[in-house]
This record gives C-alpha cells, sequence and structure tokens, in this order.
C-alpha cells in the first residue's frame, strides 16, 4: 500500500493559488492581498514566503518550466505528437494560451526577469525539436527548429481567438510539409528518412 501524500507546505499552498488565479485571471488582476484570501492567511504570512510579488510571479513561471519527458517513440512520433498534445490541451476549458507568452503580454518587454524566463522556456522547447531533427539526420536541423516553435505558437494564438482545437491539427498538417520537405518519412510518403546528413552540432 502506497503511503499517503506529504502535506503541502505553505509555500506550496501559495504558490499553487498564484498559480491558478495567474493563469486564469491574468498576473496583472490578481494581486497578493487576493492570493492571501484564497487561502485565508495573512499578506504578511505570504511575504514571508515570497518577499514580493515580483518573486512570486518569477516562482510562478518557473513552477510553468517543465521539460518535455523522456520518450522511447521515434523522434517523428515525438515531433508531430507535440500537435496531438496541443489539441488536446486546446480542449480544456482551463486553457488560456502559453503562461510565458502572457506573462510578457502583461508586464512588457521591459520586465527583464520575466522575459527572461519567458525565452529560456521558448529557446528549451526550440531546442528539443532541434534533437530530435538531430536523430532524423536532419541536414538544417536549427532553421526548422525554429520553424516548429512558430506553428506551436501560432496554433496557439489562434486557437485563442478563434476557440478552435482544430488549429492544433492545421499546424501538424503544416509541419508534416516542412519535415517532408526536408526529406523526412512521416507516414504515407514515398520518401526515405534522411540519413547521414547530421546538422553541425
Amino acid at each position: 500500500m502506497a503511503p499517503p501524500p506529504a502535506p503541502q507546505t505553505m509555500k506550496e499552498r501559495i504558490l499553487q493559488t498564484a498559480d491558478k488565479l495567474f493563469y486564469l485571471q491574468g498576473i496583472r488582476a490578481i494581486g497578493v492581498d487576493t492570493i492571501a484570501a484564497e487561502i485565508g492567511i495573512s499578506k504578511r504570512t505570504l511575504y514571508n514566503h515570497f518577499p514580493s510579488k515580483d518573486a512570486l510571479i518569477a516562482a510562478y513561471l518557473e513552477r510553468r518550466f517543465v521539460s518535455a519527458r523522456p520518450s522511447d517513440r521515434p523522434p517523428v512520433e515525438q515531433i508531430l505528437g507535440t500537435f496531438d498534445s496541443l489539441e488536446r490541451r486546446f480542449s480544456a476549458k482551463d486553457f488560456r494560451g502559453c503562461p510565458f507568452v502572457n506573462a510578457v503580454a502583461e508586464l512588457g518587454p521591459t520586465d527583464r526577469a520575466v522575459k527572461k524566463i519567458a525565452i529560456a522556456f521558448k529557446e528549451s522547447r526550440r531546442v528539443w525539436f532541434r534533437e530530435r531533427l538531430n536523430e532524423l539526420g536532419v541536414a538544417e536541423a536549427d532553421a526548422l527548429a525554429t520553424q516548429l516553435v512558430l506553428l506551436v505558437d501560432g496554433s496557439i494564438a489562434q486557437d485563442l481567438v478563434r476557440d478552435d482545437p482544430a488549429m492544433a491539427r492545421a499546424a501538424k498538417e503544416a509541419a508534416k510539409v516542412l519535415l517532408r520537405n526536408a526529406g523526412v518519412d512521416v507516414g504515407g510518403d514515398a520518401k526515405p528518412a534522411v540519413k547521414g546528413k547530421r546538422a553541425p552540432q
């Protein structure tokens, strides 16, 4: 029998509540008073764990900075599966777009701490695509990885405007075109996967 989960610390409770409210209602719209009231604590208790709202915002974004899980699936399946995951996420009632883009849009590009975290997250996703493309031996893996993340972000923006999860499917089809043009077999394709053309590291 598995042991019961450890009780949340107050810091974890504050961060979890801030995560929910910041993401669903906006960083500017939610003050520390609201977060403290939601938990049932004083502002002083909150500030004992996070000395400022800026510190809480940074912790919220770092909490959202989750690395892609290792997978044994073929690289092509992993790449295209990204768009399948997006479609499922778009269908969720609580989807409000990319938290990193939202934070930069709300707080402005002059907030260097937020922008630094957002850039690091976006670059980590681009590098993940590049690594999968390198595994496939794609010659221009770096450039193609950039194009794929643009499809990801573009589909997110389109879904937010249209409220249409099919935008992820459209992005997936565009990704297939890019991969085929790079010589990758994406299924139902006569072209063999590229081999022996590994991009320079």
